[in-house]
């Protein structure tokens, strides 16, 4: 009878147990990053684009350019580049706290990208191209050259 007791009493003891419950926080960005950014990115904390000469702060949404005398971060992009398709523009992830302070090394390494429309966008990576699809594969392959080819110039000139 006193093990039957025992028995029943750890059996209704473990409704009354709560589990230990994990917590776990991964910093992903995903959800936040725009239409327009580049595919295959978990996390971006901001894009240059060197056919603009600015930055875009994905965590905070905000564009940083200079305006000639100082740089300046606003939600909205600057007049002359309103209008602009920004889902063909080449954009680098930078996760760096701001990297315009250094933007002549940016700007030395990447400018050359600029006016380069083979990066495949957010909003177009699952819609229009797949992994498998040859024409994504080509762009690709063309992209890895065409980046190999500027870091191998901007490392001969780093050297020199």
């Amino acid at each position: 009878m006193k093990k039957l007791f025992y028995v029943a009493l750890f059996l209704g003891g473990l409704f009354f147990v709560k589990p230990a419950e994990a917590q776990v926080n991964v910093s992903f960005n995903i959800g936040v990053q725009p239409s327009w950014g580049p595919v295959g990115y978990e996390y971006a904390r901001y894009y240059y684009m060197p056919e603009f000469d600015m930055y875009y702060d994905v965590s905070n949404r905000y564009y940083t350019y200079y305006d000639g005398r100082t740089w300046i971060s606003n939600r909205s992009i600057p007049r002359r580049y309103r209008g602009r398709d920004f889902h063909r523009t080449y954009k680098v992830v930078i996760n760096e706290s701001r990297p315009w302070r250094n933007h002549n090394r940016y700007y030395d390494r990447y400018h050359g990208y600029s006016r380069n429309y083979s990066q495949v966008a957010i909003r177009d990576g699952g819609r229009h191209y797949h992994k498998s699809d040859k024409h994504y594969r080509k762009m690709e392959k063309e992209h890895y050259k065409r980046h190999k080819k500027m870091e191998k110039r901007w490392n001969k000139g780093r050297h020199h």
